[in-house]
């Protein structure tokens, strides 16, 4: 699967310049696909790449190949992005579990969470909107 992702130096200012930039990509797949933004300290994005490829309804995604390209790329800050190929962009249980997880990863690295966004069909949901980060 290829997604592309973001062009360097696109600066994220809100949840929707990043799905804007990804919702067709991540739409189209029937899979769900983990992705990242790797953003320098203006929020300008150095790096973005998959990080996980999943089933229908699973990706399996650890906080190591979250961060490792970061501190390759001296990444500031990192947004999440993944998919729910049902449609229904409702983060489950796992999808809390993770961010959680991931928040205190990059606390411990010096490399800040800025959000984790899920796209659906219609739309997305920002787990920072939601304040669960």
């Amino acid at each position: 699967m290829q997604i592309q992702l973001l062009k360097e130096n696109v600066q994220i200012t809100s949840s929707e310049i990043l799905v804007n930039a990804l919702r067709e990509d991540f739409k189209a797949e029937k899979r769900e696909c983990f992705g990242v933004v790797y953003l320098s300290t203006k929020n300008k994005a150095i790096h973005s790449e998959v990080v996980s490829i999943g089933t229908l309804n699973a990706s399996i995604v650890h906080p190591r190949e979250v961060f490792r390209p970061a501190i390759l790329r001296s990444s500031n800050s990192v947004i999440v992005v993944h998919n729910h190929p049902s449609g229904d962009p409702t983060p489950s249980n796992d999808d809390i579990e993770l961010t959680k997880r991931l928040v205190e990863a990059g606390k411990i690295l010096g490399i800040e969470l800025l959000d984790h966004v899920i796209v659906g069909n219609g739309g997305f949901v920002s787990l920072k909107e939601r304040e669960v980060i």
